[in-house]
């Protein structure tokens, strides 16, 4: 399976953009990027599913993991257990994007949103 970048159409998800590459297959695991404009962020939330591979692949986004907050820059890596809590931010100027894998595949309906 070969996907093109520029043939997707992202999904605007309360602000951010994501591109779901394997999207409406049958795949143990899912993978997305997803474009973080500065002022957008992820609600908290966590996954009755899914363990969530998160790796910055450019700019800064503030993570909250359990409560925790960290500041992760390009290269840096997050796994978010199934049933953590997690939401995360970009607080900066600059956009960010992050690489996501769901494992198993992402499925929206085992998402809670907190709140």
């Amino acid at each position: 399976m070969l996907l093109l970048r520029s043939e997707m159409s992202p999904i605007d998800f309360g602000g951010l953009r994501i591109f779901d590459y394997t999207a409406g297959q049958s795949l143990d695991v899912s993978v997305a990027t997803v474009e973080v404009a500065p002022g957008a962020g992820h609600a908290e939330a966590w996954s009755r599913r899914s363990d969530k591979y998160y790796v910055v692949g450019s700019g800064q986004v503030r993570f909250v993991l359990e409560g925790e907050p960290h500041t992760m820059k390009a290269g840096d890596f997050c796994l978010v257990k199934k049933g953590h809590r997690f939401s995360y931010s970009n607080e900066g100027t600059e956009p960010a994007t992050l690489i996501l894998v769901h494992a198993p595949s992402f499925d929206l309906g085992e998402d809670v949103f907190v709140g």
